[in-house]
């Protein structure tokens, strides 16, 4: 009997082929704007919600600095992260 090599195909490396800290600075942006999100339901939260924004904005500044400490050992600079994403919503107007 005949087996083919299995092959697995990776979309992420291929997707990310001309810059590979692209993902990185995806997840730091999206990560910045759930913590701002966190934060801004936080100040109209009433009752138990209070409890649950805290957690919230909690476990997402603690992904914040984690990731943000990825970034500096890749050698990434935040204020690059900030041109990018200017970058990607002058070309959304």
């Amino acid at each position: 009997m005949v087996y083919e090599k299995y092959i697995k195909d990776n979309p992420l490396f291929s997707k990310y082929n001309e810059n590979p800290n692209s993902a990185l600075i995806k997840s730091i942006i999206k990560t910045r704007e759930d913590l701002q999100n966190a934060n801004k339901n936080f100040e109209f939260a009433e009752d138990e919600l209070i409890d649950y924004y805290l957690y919230q904005i909690k476990a997402t500044q603690s992904k914040y600095n984690y990731l943000l400490k990825k970034a500096k050992q890749s050698g990434l600079i935040v204020t690059m992260i900030d041109e990018i994403e200017i970058k990607n919503l002058d070309e959304a107007i």
